[in-house]
């Protein structure tokens, strides 16, 4: 499978759209670690573990889905240097995580014996580390295949990533309810099944197609229906109790809207051909065009150059990526390094105590499981969100992205100021905010990183930067929220219950997310010319040009 494919061998089946619609469905099967607590029970239980040991592999979960430099790696050496197709990524995903979690079932069904703590981590670590594998593919190759739009386009394949947990659990609570271990062996089969199936459409596509914004809305349009009907289902279910019946067509139902996908990948292809055989009539005369587009663009990326605030942008600006280490040595990566500990970071903390957050509040354990439960939803409307306006506002307003990793931090400190104080209803209100910025990050990041050090070692640097969300999170969550709590909580037994077991850990992560906003700002200081002479260039270039270039290829 080349890198270039020959658009000449293009059909309905070979195309950037079918490969998008491909990567979407893979996503919407790999959002198996936010299911933690579906099956942690019976793991807890069938090994033994008390809390703590449970807590231990729980954190090998976040250390592998996090840690995707290898995911990077293996991307940038088979897939761009090599010309494989991104399908090399994709098969070594789905083999760690059928072997992850396929061991974590035989150990669970007891059909291995009772392995090591320590075995059971590098199981969990395996299943986890497949995850990364998964996203850095689709990720990415959507950034090749929409280099125009990477903020939509990653916003897309991270919003159906975060989909796919409140996907899952509706599986489960149909075909598998109370049965966790076989849940176990659903998570070993279906995301691996689901990339062996699809892995093969998806590819690179070298093309600037003419009408890419309407059909991505397309698929942000089905994003957004899918989103609301899936906090439809949960609010319904979590107020009645649903007959298997009613809960077989909730998933026909879900299931279609994830066909009808297809529709929009069909139309695009189809709108693409009409373009093609007119411009086929027009040849001679796009050609000779195209001579004198070539020398425009030549001058364009001359006088870009000569306006970059960096070395590292003059190098970018005609056409060598930057590496890794060559990354590591700019301040733009420490600053996105940074904001990510403390946007990630302090999400991470909050989502894995929101049951404790919940009981010193008051709140029922049904009013908990729904707001975990809805957590998936805001989190998607971060990505997918986050991707959509910082687009909108780059294209027509010239904003740049990291101006956006300021707004979201400053509107999550907001949130947490709001927990910290305890209203009534401040959890519900400060978990949407939160949720909601803390989504964005995983959009913005990827994004900003593939605009500032180029797409070719794209997944290898933000998989590196991300290790700073579990990092940020360890320390929010064991220094701050652990400490402070169990502090609340020797002085009245071993449970906390009131305003004051969270509030002074909540004013100091907001105070960090808003140092976090601070240091965006400070990034948006120092890109904001690279933006205006490289990006924006760019962007002019291709609307002006790109759809004549794509015809006559």
């Amino acid at each position: 499978m080349d890198l270039d494919y020959n658009p000449s061998r293009k059909s309905l089946f070979n195309n950037k759209w079918v490969a998008t619609v491909s990567s979407i469905w893979i996503q919407c099967t790999s959002g198996s670690l936010y299911t933690f607590s579906i099956y942690s029970p019976v793991l807890k239980s069938s090994q033994g573990y008390d809390q703590s040991t449970l807590d231990t592999v729980s954190v090998f979960k976040d250390l592998g889905a996090n840690a995707g430099i290898l995911s990077g790696v293996l991307y940038s050496s088979a897939v761009t240097r090599s010309g494989r197709g991104p399908w090399v990524v994709l098969l070594a995903g789905a083999v760690q995580c059928f072997l992850g979690y396929f061991l974590m079932w035989l150990t669970v069904t007891e059909v291995l014996p009772r392995p090591p703590v320590a075995v059971m981590c590098l199981y969990m670590l395996l299943a986890a580390h497949a995850m990364t594998f998964f996203n850095t593919a689709n990720v990415v190759t959507g950034v090749h295949n929409f280099q125009n739009y990477r903020g939509t386009i990653v916003g897309i394949m991270k919003g159906f990533l975060g989909l796919s947990g409140a996907i899952l659990i509706q599986v489960y609570q149909t075909i598998f309810k109370n049965k966790p271990s076989s849940y176990l062996l659903m998570l070993a089969c279906l995301p691996t099944i689901s990339s062996l199936l699809f892995m093969g459409f998806v590819r690179i596509y070298k093309t600037n197609e003419q009408d890419e914004k309407r059909y991505l809305n397309g698929f942000s349009f089905l994003a957004l229906v899918l989103a609301s009907y899936l906090t439809a289902v949960i609010i319904v279910e979590n107020i009645l109790k649903l007959r298997l019946s009613v809960r077989i067509f909730t998933i026909v139902v879900l299931i279609l809207l994830l066909v009808s996908l297809v529709f929009v990948a069909i139309n695009a292809q189809r709108e693409k051909s009409y373009r093609l055989i007119k411009s086929l009539l027009e040849y001679n005369q796009l050609t000779d065009e195209r001579e004198d587009m070539t020398q425009i663009r030549q001058y364009e990326v001359s006088n870009g150059a000569d306006q970059g605030t960096e070395t590292s942008y003059d190098t970018l600006t005609q056409g060598d990526d930057l590496n890794l280490l060559q990354a590591m040595c700019t301040i733009s990566f420490w600053f996105l390094f940074v904001t990510t500990a403390c946007g990630m970071g302090s999400g991470l903390a909050t989502v894995n105590n929101m049951a404790q957050i919940g009981g010193s509040l008051g709140y029922s354990s049904l009013e908990i499981n729904t707001l975990v439960s809805l957590w998936s939803i805001w989190n998607f409307l971060g990505r997918f969100g986050a991707g959509y306006i910082s687009d909108y506002f780059l294209h027509t307003k010239g904003w740049p992205r990291p101006l956006f990793i300021a707004i979201t931090l400053a509107a999550m400190s907001i949130g947490f100021v709001v927990i910290a104080f305890g209203f009534p209803g401040a959890l519900y209100a400060g978990s949407v905010l939160v949720g909601v910025c803390y989504g964005s990050q995983w959009s913005l990041m990827p994004t900003i990183a593939s605009e500032i050090f180029g797409k070719v070692h794209m997944g290898t640097i933000f998989n590196t930067i991300t290790i700073a969300g579990p990092v940020g999170s360890y320390v929010l969550s064991v220094w701050i929220i652990g400490y402070f709590y169990d502090k609340k909580a020797s002085d009245h037994g071993k449970t906390c219950i009131g305003i004051h077991c969270f509030m002074l850990s909540f004013i100091i992560m907001a105070s960090v997310t808003f140092s976090g906003s601070l240091v965006a700002l400070a990034m948006f200081f120092r890109t904001r010319n690279f933006y205006k002479h490289v990006i924006l260039g760019r962007l002019l270039y291709s609307h002006q040009w790109g759809s004549l270039l794509a015809d006559t290829e």
